[in-house]
């Protein structure tokens, strides 16, 4: 489906740019209207920046191709800010009069402020966007469920950091993710869960794996680091975005599974195991949307946690937060997810709420304790704008 809707959004939308970014130039800058090689000279630009998000879509791979999408990547972040900050612009001049045709000294002043506000407007959120994308930060939640733990000592509370959302691609960069590693080693965490989305949707297009995996193994815990797979760990083009193939045909490749393998966490997919000397029962899910292999789909929750210990705590790791009240009927305590981003970019922070049952933080839903965390890395532009880049430390205490 977005095969055939994407592209034509994506066209019409540039094409408003366009002609939104004429208009303010034939009102702040007298005889613009002819200067025809300067309008097509600034088409070509603009069409130039428009066409790498797309030609980084459907080249087949390569160093081009990827050189491309980091480009396009960074390409729609400004656009979408300029947009954002211009239309809003063009409307209130509008009802101001300067859509009526004067070309008095007052309203080309008006013009040009206009374009300035909304060109360098959009070049500093991106470089602020930028520059805090990559400011990992610790959170603190606390979550208390009603089961001891029966380990020995008598210990009740445990210290589990949660990371999810790394996104590493053709936009990171491995300093990123050496700071998350830091800073989760100095928190002494008891456990470490990984909710998925290691990479964005292909592995080829990656620098230097290797180092990326040699960092995440430097990763310490007391218990162990487990992880589950994301709906972005599969080998799919993109387009703003939005994926160019239907779902039977994102499959996780053998790439992806020994890469994500090498980077130190177990990995359990649409498995049960018992943590923490078997004092824990962890359950972690395949990805609800994209198995990664074909059209296979996850075990139901019921199925999957049929037969378990619910004298234990039972912790579930699902990259998507969802399908709340299947694992609380089928006896989870606590589930651990990210996905979200929390919107990640402003004003998608404002917007993913209202598709999510919970969006970020903790919240309890179905007598279920859930918790998300806005990740670590992003999605498509590289900008964190009314949301951080965060590992977040859930202290679990054991009634």
């Amino acid at each position: 489906m977005y095969l055939y809707l994407i592209p034509p959004l994506y066209i019409l939308a540039y094409l408003l740019f366009f002609l939104i970014l004429n208009w303010w130039l034939g009102h702040a800058f007298a005889g613009y209207r002819e200067m025809k090689k300067w309008r097509r000279i600034l088409f070509f630009i603009v069409y130039l920046f428009s066409a790498s998000p797309v030609l980084g879509c459907f080249l087949p791979d390569s160093s081009a191709k990827f050189f491309l999408t980091a480009v396009g990547n960074i390409w729609l972040g400004y656009f979408l800010y300029v947009g954002l900050i211009a239309i809003p612009l063009s409307i209130i001049a509008g009802a101001a009069g300067l859509m009526r045709g004067e070309r008095t000294r007052r309203s080309r002043i008006t013009a040009r402020l206009c374009l300035i506000i909304a060109l360098a407007g959009a070049l500093g959120v991106n470089l602020y966007g930028s520059i805090h994308a990559r400011d990992v930060q610790v959170h603190e939640i606390e979550v208390t469920l009603d089961k001891k733990l029966r380990t020995e000592g008598g210990k009740d509370t445990l210290r589990a950091a949660l990371i999810a959302d790394l996104h590493m691609s053709v936009n990171s960069r491995p300093e990123t993710i050496q700071r998350m590693v830091d800073l989760l080693n100095e928190q002494e965490p008891d456990l470490v869960f990984a909710a998925g989305d290691f990479l964005t949707s292909t592995y080829y297009g990656l620098k230097d794996p290797e180092r990326y995996a040699e960092i995440l193994r430097g990763i310490r815990s007391r218990y162990g680091s487990y992880a589950v797979y994301g709906n972005h760990d599969v080998e799919e083009p993109l387009l703003g975005g939005f994926p160019m193939t239907p779902i039977s045909e994102a499959f996780r490749s053998e790439e992806i599974v020994s890469f994500i393998d090498s980077c130190g966490f177990r990995v359990i997919s649409d498995e049960v195991e018992e943590i923490v000397g078997g004092t824990i029962v962890l359950v972690g899910r395949e990805d609800g949307e994209k198995s990664g292999n074909g059209t296979e789909k996850r075990l139901e929750a019921e199925e999957l946690m049929d037969g378990i210990d619910l004298t234990k705590p039972v912790l579930v790791l699902e990259h998507e937060p969802m399908d709340f009240e299947n694992l609380s009927e089928a006896g989870a305590d606590l589930v651990l997810s990210g996905h979200t981003h929390a919107g990640q970019i402003f004003p998608g922070n404002l917007i993913t709420p209202f598709f999510n049952a919970n969006n970020y933080g903790l919240k309890t839903l179905y007598n279920l304790q859930s918790v998300v965390t806005s990740g670590v890395g992003f999605y498509g532009p590289p900008l964190r704008v009314g949301t951080d880049s965060e590992i977040m430390m859930v202290t679990i205490h054991f009634a």
